[in-house]
């Protein structure tokens, strides 16, 4: 399979996951990069921030709006801390070795799903 057409394949099944259970792309597409298509962490990461540019969830959001399901203040509220909190991780973040940012990642991913799964 060329690399477009897995890139394709990758957006359309994390787009699903996306909107069916809310999982951001990060979650599914960074590892997919790194492991799948041999991206370095700084790549794979630098790469999902990018594709987050344009408004990619706008069609899953507005399905969820129609149901009475988004909060619009809270969202741009979050919107706004997340597009300076953003700028100051990747500053950090580049700064880093890809084998520590790689384990940083990896233990962020391991918390939230032990929160998860443990609950309150």
């Amino acid at each position: 399979m060329g690399d477009i057409a897995g890139y394709l394949i990758l957006g359309v099944l994390t787009g699903i996951l996306s909107g069916l259970i809310g999982l951001g792309g990060g979650f599914l597409i960074v590892p997919a990069l790194v492991f799948l298509f041999g991206m370095s962490q700084h790549q794979a990461q630098g790469t999902t921030l990018a594709m987050l540019v344009p408004p990619i969830g706008i069609l899953a959001a507005w399905t969820y709006y129609q149901k009475g399901f988004v909060d619009i203040k809270v969202a741009a509220f979050i919107a706004a801390g997340f597009f300076i909190g953003s700028a100051v991780g990747a500053r950090y973040a580049v700064g880093l070795s890809s084998e520590t940012l790689g384990k940083v990642f990896g233990v962020a991913l391991v918390l939230i799903g032990l929160k998860m799964i443990v609950g309150k």
